[in-house]
This record gives structure tokens, sequence and C-alpha cells, in this order.
């Protein structure tokens, strides 16, 4: 059986890839358990700089493989125990965690559809590049179900909480370009360039000041639900850690010799 996920990691780069073409990449729980360790193996790994996060085939993922969770529905009917919907414990919230907490910058490239958990997972990223072709719909609401995959935290923050709530209560596909528009997306490519820019933008992010990005994602998601007061404090903190760092020092040089510095990470 191929790999459900597919994890290369080059010159500080981990591409994960979403390797269930056939099935849209849907997620079932190989694949779930397979993104999940890739996601916290590239966090761990110090030769790690960056991730990119990609889908393979005409989706990026379109969420939970639904005939995997109709026979979870079953099983917990028929045995009167259990819970159908313990994959958010279990799989959706380390996944979303490990994506938005990971102390290296994260790049979504949304090749094609990104459905429910899957558009969840893209809204984690730091930085998102949509091909022309992809589309994006929050599909809860249309099977009764309520957010998952971190998106009543993501996506307001990404769009606005009215226009999250538009889109969570009335479920409909949003493409690429509206996605632009909405704040959903930093970026829209022709489909046969997303790969290069996509790459493009990972290595430089995974060649830049690794420490001061950690510090760049753990402030904005601390300023995200904390008081100004509290946040100047944050700052003053993690400030004080990068301006003890070894890339400050190399970036200070290097703009006193007039030379474009050549972060090392530390």
């Amino acid at each position: 059986m191929a790999d459900t996920v597919l994890h290369e990691v080059t010159d500080g780069l981990a591409t994960i890839t979403l390797n269930r073409p056939d099935a849209m990449n849907s997620l079932n729980t190989e694949l779930k358990e397979a993104l999940r360790d890739a996601l916290r193996q590239a966090a761990a790994d110090p030769a790690v700089r960056a991730v990119l996060l990609t889908g393979r085939g005409r989706a990026f993922c379109v969420g939970q493989d639904l005939k995997e969770h109709i026979g979870a529905l079953a099983v917990a009917r028929e045995a009167g125990e259990g819970n159908a919907m313990e994959t958010v414990r279990r799989h959706y919230n380390p996944i979303t965690e490990a994506i938005a907490g990971m102390p290296k910058p994260v790049v979504a490239a949304v090749n094609g559809v990104a459905a429910g958990a899957g558009a969840g997972f893209a809204f984690a990223a730091d930085y998102r590049i949509a091909a022309a072709t992809a589309a994006f719909t929050t599909s809860f609401a249309g099977v009764a179900l309520t957010a998952d995959s971190g998106v009543s935290w993501t996506l307001p923050r990404l769009i606005g909480h009215g226009r999250a709530a538009d889109l969570l209560l009335f479920p409909r596909t949003v493409d690429a370009h509206e996605a632009l528009d909405l704040g959903m997306v930093n970026r829209v490519v022709p489909a046969d360039e997303l790969t290069a820019e996509a790459e493009a933008v990972a290595r430089k992010l995974a060649g830049g000041p690794t420490l001061a990005y950690a510090a760049l994602k753990e402030s904005l998601a601390y300023g995200a639900t904390h008081s100004l007061t509290e946040t100047l404090a944050k700052e003053d903190e993690l400030q004080t850690r990068a301006g003890a760092s070894q890339d400050h020092a190399i970036a200070v040089d290097a703009f006193v010799r007039k030379e474009k510095p050549r972060f090392t990470g530390r």
C-alpha cells in the first residue's frame, strides 16, 4: 500500500504531501495518524526550518473519509457505546495544534478542494497559496456537525466574525479568487505555477531567521486572546529572546557591511 503521507526534507524545508489522490485526500485513520506524526517529526527536527503542506491530485483535502465515518457511527450505535467523533480529540486537534503551534513557519499550497477539516488545516497554516482552480468549503453544518480542526478559531481571525458565521451557518463553495478577496488566502496563482510558487515562498522562509519566525507565531497567537498590556509584556519577553539569537547578530553585522544576511536558524 502506498504511503498516505509523503514526507521529504531538503535544504531545511520539509514537504508534507497528503497522498490519497483517488480519495481526494480524504482523512481516514491511516492518513490522519501519518499526518500528525509527520508534522510532529518536522517540528522536532532541528534540520527543518519551514514546512510546506500540500495534497497530491485534484484535491488538497476534502475532510473526513465518510466511508470510515459511517462505519464508526454504525459500531457506536450497535454497541450502544463509544464515540464516533473521537477522531476530533485523537487526530484533528493534534494536527491543527502541530501546524499552528510549530515553532517554524508552515506554508499551505492549496492545490484543489479544501473542505471541512481539510480547510481547517489550511487555515491553521501561517501562509496560504492557492491554485486558481482551488476552492474552500466549511461543509460542517451541511452534515449536521459543528466546526472542528480549529475553524471556529482560525476562520474568524482570517475573515472576521460575521463572514465566518455566514460561511459556517450557510456552507457554500468559495473559489480561490473570492478566498483571496475575503482574506482566506495570501496569494492565488495559476494551477501550473502553484508548486514552483509555493516552494519558492517556503524555501525563502526556510532560509530565514527561524527563531524570529517562531516568536512571531507565538506573539500573534498570544495577542489574539490577551490585552494590549499583556501583549506588550509578551513582546518584550520574545524580543529579548530574539535579540540574543545568533541570527540577530548576523543581521546587524550584515547591515553594517551592507551585505545580505545568511541566517543559520539559531
